[in-house]
């Protein structure tokens, strides 16, 4: 217990007062003690035995119609109870009632997650003068069944072990390491950066995709290959340099890869174009975080072990068009589109 000033109170922070108490308040009033005896004997502070003898005290009539005020522990215990019922955050579901439809629409229809929702109505004007909730709060109504989402339709949060640390002789070196790469590609401080990788379907007998994602404004680029091999990611890259013309080596400065083999002759072609390749270290994909980020949203839609060569050109452009679409928090909810043709602007 910790006792305060000199009337030796223990004091016990934020304990209510329960019914019992208040009825020993009523009774030690009838005695006439004073507030200060009452607290000490409780074992509670005088300030808190005073505010309840207010808050229980009430007007009463005599027989001869005159009044008289006095302190009752029903009365106390009654208007406690009613104060603990206006406790809390208020769910306002009639003033929320567009933005609740409005995510709802976004996050089944358009896969947004819930944050996104939240961040992207904070910055559209549209959203300024109307009702909104809290990320928290959307997805308190989540859980407690308000809207018509359900927590199966959220992407999942997907915990890894983490895996022991294997340290192998890099046998298969392409070209100029990660380590060599400027602070300026690092900090994302410059447009026109990307990290490239590869996504497989089936193992054996299948297409595959070949990904690459602009480190700054976040923008993916996905182009469909025949097969996993360096001749693919070639004539992609080729078809890469013919789609952009001349803003190809403004848009294009430097690429990181991995040392798989299908990224064998991406140096040679990119050489002439002044264009870096930059290779991270053996089982090091956290050094392409962005690209490997950017994968996982891939494989909401395709997951792995499904057939790529059974996926439509029309339904890989969809994915694209949904990630360079999405507003992004770490953009401040901007999307990775918009950001990326205002760059583009710059230097065009």
């Amino acid at each position: 217990m910790v006792y305060k000033n000199d009337y030796n109170t223990p004091v016990r922070s934020f304990k209510h007062l329960k019914l019992y108490e208040r009825g020993e308040i009523f009774a030690l009033l009838k005695e006439g003690k004073s507030i200060r005896y009452i607290a000490k004997k409780l074992g509670r502070s005088p300030s808190t035995i005073s505010r309840e003898i207010k808050r229980g005290t009430t007007l009463q009539l005599k027989s001869d119609l005159s009044s008289y005020s006095a302190y009752f522990p029903e009365t106390g215990q009654a208007v406690y109870e009613n104060h603990r019922s206006n406790c809390g955050a208020k769910i306002k579901l009639a003033q929320a009632e567009e933005f609740i439809r409005f995510a709802e629409e976004h996050i089944l229809k358009n896969n947004w997650s819930v944050d996104t929702v939240v961040g992207y109505c904070k910055i559209d004007p549209y959203w300024k003068d109307k009702y909104i909730v809290s990320t928290k709060t959307l997805y308190n109504y989540i859980d407690k069944g308000f809207l018509s989402v359900r927590n199966i339709n959220l992407p999942l949060k997907i915990r890894l072990k983490p895996k022991k640390k294997r340290i192998k002789e890099n046998k298969r070196i392409l070209g100029k390491s990660i380590d060599l790469r400027p602070e300026k590609i690092n900090s994302r401080e410059e447009f026109g950066h990307w990290e490239i990788d590869t996504i497989i379907g089936k193992k054996s007998n299948d297409n595959a995709l070949l990904t690459l994602t602009e480190r700054k404004s976040r923008y993916e680029i996905i182009i469909p290959l025949d097969n996993k091999d360096a001749n693919s990611v070639s004539n992609s890259i080729k078809k890469l340099i013919k789609m952009f013309k001349d803003d190809f080596k403004k848009a294009f400065k430097s690429i990181t890869s991995d040392n798989g083999v299908e990224f064998s002759n991406l140096q040679s072609i990119l050489n002439k174009y002044g264009i870096e390749v930059y290779y991270t270290h053996p089982y090091s994909s956290f050094e392409r975080g962005t690209n490997e980020r950017h994968n996982g949203l891939i494989r909401r839609f395709i997951p792995k072990g499904k057939s790529i060569k059974d996926i439509s050109l029309d339904t890989i452009q969809r994915i694209q068009n949904w990630m360079n679409t999405l507003p992004r928090k770490l953009l401040n909810y901007k999307t990775p589109e918009k950001l990326f043709y205002e760059e583009l602007s710059k230097i065009a």
